[in-house]
């Protein structure tokens, strides 16, 4: 091999050499193009992850308490609706508040004692049975009414009394127009207080459902007042103040400043120009 022919293979080596290395070169920064993306879509997912509600939050040790999360999602957001209608006053709200709490307690309250007597609810199906047979509907035949009509009217009067008035009961002096909202929103979510405290039948889980709903409510309707309560107060300083206070003076010339008692104050106006 002569010397030119050397020449010619060692330069050929470098190209392919140099070509190599390019090569890799190109491939590792394929190959870091690769990774970077993945390292982004896996950034991404974990940042979409994180937005998202929990479909499958923790549950609470106490299946009362459970159900009665459940049930707030539920009655809160039409309590907050009814609640925020009544901005004429305070008076309102306080009405709205009492009687759907005093509601719920004459709701549950009766129904806890049906779910602690247990069979007790047959004898008193057997008790009412008894005493149909024992009356008959001859006795019945035999009745004779000696009201007037006056007096007969008066009587179905009573029993067609306002339901709002025996919703009412047990509230005293508080605002109508409260407890008419109030009356209304609380037919719109007994069936579910009623439906998920009937699911429990542990002393534990109900008595738990039973003080935490209670609570829950005093705490929501506290939120919602103090949403509705809050009021900017507007920045103010000393200078404004001073000149607000100054008093139109007398004998003042027609057209002065001091006429309409402006003029401290717009010594304090600063006028942009544009």
């Amino acid at each position: 091999m002569n010397a030119n022919e050397e020449k010619v293979l060692r330069e050929n080596i470098r190209q392919m050499i140099r070509f190599i290395k390019q090569k890799k070169a190109s491939q590792t920064q394929l190959d870091e193009q690769k990774l970077r993306g993945i390292i982004q879509k896996l950034i991404e997912v974990e940042e979409l992850k994180e937005a998202l509600p929990d479909d499958k939050p923790t549950p609470n040790k106490s299946t009362g308490i459970n159900v009665l999360e459940d049930l707030l999602k539920k009655i809160i957001p039409q309590l907050e609706i009814d609640f925020r209608q009544l901005t004429t006053s305070d008076e309102q709200r306080k009405s709205f508040r009492a009687h759907i709490i005093n509601a719920v307690v004459n709701t549950l309250t009766p129904t806890a004692v049906n779910t602690q007597a247990g069979t007790g609810e047959a004898e008193i199906e057997e008790l009412e049975e008894e005493v149909d047979i024992e009356i008959g509907a001859e006795d019945d035949e035999k009745f004779i009414d000696i009201r007037t009509d006056a007096e007969k009217a008066e009587e179905e009067e009573e029993e067609e009394a306002d339901p709002k008035e025996e919703f009412g009961a047990g509230v005293e002096g508080a605002d109508e127009t409260g407890r008419n909202v109030a009356f209304q929103s609380f037919n719109k979510v007994e069936g579910p207080i009623i439906d998920a405290y009937e699911l429990l039948s542990n002393d534990e889980d109900q008595e738990l459902f039973y003080d935490y709903l209670i609570a829950n409510l005093k705490l929501y309707f506290d939120k919602f007042e103090g949403e509705l309560s809050t009021s900017v107060d507007e920045p103010t300083n000393q200078a404004y103040e001073t000149a607000k206070e100054q008093e139109p003076m007398g004998g003042a010339e027609e057209g002065g400043e001091e006429e309409l008692g402006l003029g401290a104050l717009e010594e304090n106006v600063i006028v942009w120009e544009i």
